[in-house]
């Protein structure tokens, strides 16, 4: 196997485990929209459901169409990272580890969709009456590796540019 794929493929595994063990021990300890209270005012332990996207996008109760949206948005996403790998540079480092957690992420929540038909959050962070919405290991894994994918592309724009510079 390619060390690319190797790589990515070893992150998305150290996500996946943890994700869906956190999940199960939520799912276990939590009834449905229960909250435990880890840190007062700002952050508790909750067992949410999500039936949409990133930030609640999509999460309607009275429907199911974007259970399946989702599931094949979310193997194109994985065939499409597959592809950034297999044509990576293999000193980006950064881009490599990025489609790696993201893919991890994706394949995290995938899972969830397929077995429950919804993704199982539990990290509630609030100030006051306002809370972030909620989200789990994979949604963590997924935003670290869209920035590491965000700073490979600009240190790469900045090496071409210095290039260019020099070249000129």
């Amino acid at each position: 196997m390619d060390s690319r794929l190797k790589t990515a493929a070893l992150l998305a595994a150290g996500i996946i485990l943890p994700d869906q063990l956190t999940k199960a021990v939520i799912q276990q300890k939590y009834a449905l929209w229960d909250t435990d209270p880890v840190i007062p005012g700002f952050f508790n332990l909750a067992h949410v459901l999500n039936k949409g996207a990133a930030f609640g996008f999509l999460n309607r109760a009275d429907t199911d169409w974007q259970i399946w949206f989702f599931v094949a948005v979310t193997i194109f996403a994985v065939g499409f990272i597959y592809y950034l790998l297999t044509t990576a540079d293999h000193g980006d480092r950064f881009f490599i580890w990025g489609l790696g957690l993201v893919l991890g992420g994706a394949l995290g929540n995938l899972i969830d969709r397929i077995r429950f038909g919804f993704v199982v959050d539990f990290l509630d962070f609030y100030i006051g009456d306002y809370h972030w919405p909620a989200f789990n290991v994979a949604d963590i894994a997924i935003t670290c590796g869209a920035f590491c994918v965000i700073i490979s592309m600009y240190m790469k724009n900045r090496r071409e540019q210095k290039a260019t510079r020099q070249h000129a």
